[in-house]
């Protein structure tokens, strides 16, 4: 019994070892694949990644598909019409009972006895009836037809804006990562700089140099420059999985260090492509459809034409039967004459809701050309912005390293040395931030202007 024991407590250890084995090899290759997860686009992939990908976008690419629809729908009013319909009915009317056996090719001599029009038997039929229907003539349809087609140019047109917002909203957030990076970076280098001031006040502390409170000023300086670094890579982290989110891509996603493709024209080259932006197109078709709208209120003042048959089988036994065959052509002309004044009012309604599209397009194209001014404008301030940024980094750097020198020859106390280095981390982080204002500010003005996916050679 205990050598029978301690072969089953082997088996258990035995087992759960490579139960062990198992789980560390699956928790290992698992982690292995989250820190792959990460991926690294240049601005153009990240791009074309987001068009693809983004599922906001991809719901109004489903959205411009069904509009699509709407064209086959609006043909279909001129289009021929075919129905086939099975019809079941009993009766004893005198005069229906006689057209049904009538139709069923069923009349005898005894069906014209005085007894047998005026009593006649229960008669059952079924109708099975074959029709079709073709317009020549609906004015309205063709009007409409049209204005549908033109409906699905002007939304095709703002699903392009769509994508280029969809672009100028993956920009946005690149640059982002890039800035969150850039702070990080200095974030790092105000650490080891801090590090080093704590070395020197220990090494003048301990030579009997320095005093005790400096080393602690420096210990607190590093404390507080760590402090930043770790609230400077939490953003860097959320910065990249909103770019992610912007992709759509369930993970983080790193940037490439590379000069933006984004090229600055002159002023008057943004001018004239903002007036061919994809929504001012589209506001343009649809204020030619505001005047198809008129002509369509006056089409009800045009007559319908048309032409239409029937093949009709009739059975008193049973359903599809074909006791009795008929066909039928007919042509018809209906003009409305009146209708209450409905046209007439339709027709002003047009008329109104034309002068509104107008509008709306002369205030779009003044907004557009505003948007582009304002742009243009806030590309100078970041260009100027950004020259002197790195002029007060050369001055803050300077600064630094005399103030240094100073405190090394005890000509300084750590109080000027910290605030020089305070100094310094600011200008440092506000050259990152200045440099990427100024590419954001060439991004929008392209944006601005709809000639933001050619630069990134995408359209």
């Amino acid at each position: 019994m205990g050598t029978d024991r301690g072969i089953i407590t082997g088996i258990k250890a035995a087992t759960f070892l490579i139960s062990f084995i198992f789980l560390a090899l699956f928790l290992t290759v698992e982690l292995s694949r989250g820190e792959t997860t990460e991926q690294k686009l240049n601005l153009s992939e990240a791009v074309k990644k987001a068009l693809d990908g983004n599922h906001e976008l991809k719901a109004q690419m489903n959205i411009q598909f069904a509009r699509r629809e709407d064209i086959d729908i609006a043909r279909s009013f001129l289009l021929p019409k075919v129905s086939l319909e099975e019809r079941y009915s009993r009766t004893v009317n005198p005069g229906y009972a006689f057209m049904t056996k009538l139709n069923q090719e069923r009349i005898g001599n005894a069906d014209f006895l005085p007894d047998s029009l005026n009593h006649p038997d229960a008669v059952n039929d079924f109708q099975t009836t074959l029709a079709f229907e073709q317009p020549l003539f609906i004015k309205k349809a063709h009007i409409g037809l049209e204005m549908s087609k033109t409906e699905n140019a002007a939304s095709t047109e703002e699903f392009e804006r769509k994508r280029e917002e969809t672009a100028f909203g993956v920009v946005q957030s690149y640059l982002l990562v890039a800035v969150a990076g850039g702070y990080v970076q200095a974030a790092e280098k105000a650490v080891e700089d801090a590090r080093e001031h704590r070395r020197l006040a220990e090494v003048r502390y301990k030579t009997g140099l320095g005093l005790y409170s400096d080393m602690l000023r420096a210990s607190t300086a590093v404390a507080e420059a760590e402090q930043k670094l770790v609230s400077t890579g939490k953003n860097l982290g959320v910065a990249k999985w909103a770019l992610g989110l912007m992709i759509g891509l369930a993970g983080k996603v790193d940037v490439l260090s590379e000069t933006s493709p984004l090229v600055v024209r002159d002023l008057d080259y943004f001018r004239a492509q903002a007036m061919a932006r994809k929504d001012l197109k589209a506001m343009e078709l649809r204020k030619e459809n505001s005047q198809n709208n008129i002509s369509l209120a006056e089409a009800d003042y045009f007559p319908t034409l048309g032409v239409g048959g029937v093949y009709q089988f009739n059975d008193h036994n049973k359903p599809l039967g074909s006791e009795g065959d008929s066909w039928q052509l007919t042509a018809f002309l209906k003009w409305e004459i009146f209708e209450g004044a409905k046209r007439k009012h339709e027709k002003t309604k047009a008329r109104y809701q034309a002068a509104s599209a107008r509008e709306y397009l002369e205030g779009m194209k003044k907004r557009i050309s505003f948007q582009v001014e304002e742009a243009w404008l806030s590309l100078e301030e970041a260009k100027k912005n950004l020259e002197l940024a790195r002029e007060s980094l050369k001055t803050a750097a300077e600064g630094s390293r005399l103030v240094k020198v100073r405190y090394e020859g005890s000509l300084s106390p750590i109080v000027d040395l910290l605030d020089a280095q305070v100094s310094f981390d600011h200008a440092q982080a506000g050259l990152v931030a200045r440099e990427k204002e100024y590419q954001l500010a060439i991004v929008k003005l392209h944006y601005a202007s709809g000639t933001l996916l050619r630069e990134l050679a995408i359209e």
